[in-house]
């Protein structure tokens, strides 16, 4: 995320880590971790695992948070979440367009179909999912989802 900071700045969004280490474990590990050079983001700790509890990643049983990575609108809806176990990583570039897809759908209404990018084509906004069942591919070609 620390790589890719100035993306999301450039798309006016503002990221929170959070980690269940104390202030000290962050501070020693963005001091020693090469990956972390230069790491501009706003880091939260949660040592009493509040947050994570919350956000329903809190494992009782390990006494730890699995990784998880919320999109939360500025109204404070959660828009997606993503869980995942320690062995896989998240990727960045995801959330990236995730976030650019949720803004698009913000701003014009419009539906964004699967693997969406700013410049592809999305779906028509119809209230009547009647209508939509099983036309979709009379707005959008499968080789466009896939491009």
């Amino acid at each position: 995320m620390n790589a890719a900071s100035h993306k999301f700045k450039e798309l006016g969004v503002e990221l929170l880590v959070v980690s269940c280490d104390t202030k000290f474990s962050h501070k020693r590990f963005v001091e020693t971790e090469p990956l972390l050079k230069d790491f501009s983001l706003k880091m939260a700790a949660d040592n009493k695992h509040e947050m994570s509890q919350a956000f329903g990643v809190y494992s009782e049983n390990d006494g730890v948070a699995i990784r998880g990575r919320f999109l939360v609108n500025p109204d404070g809806t959660v828009l997606a979440q993503e869980v995942l176990t320690p062995p896989v990583g998240r990727n960045v570039q995801e959330f990236i367009r995730q976030v650019e897809a949720f803004m698009h759908v913000a701003k014009t209404g419009e539906v964004c179909p699967a693997n969406w990018r700013p410049g592809k084509k999305t779906l028509p906004v119809n209230t009547d999912a009647e209508k939509m069942t099983g036309k979709v591919g009379e707005y959008i070609a499968l080789e466009e989802i896939l491009s």
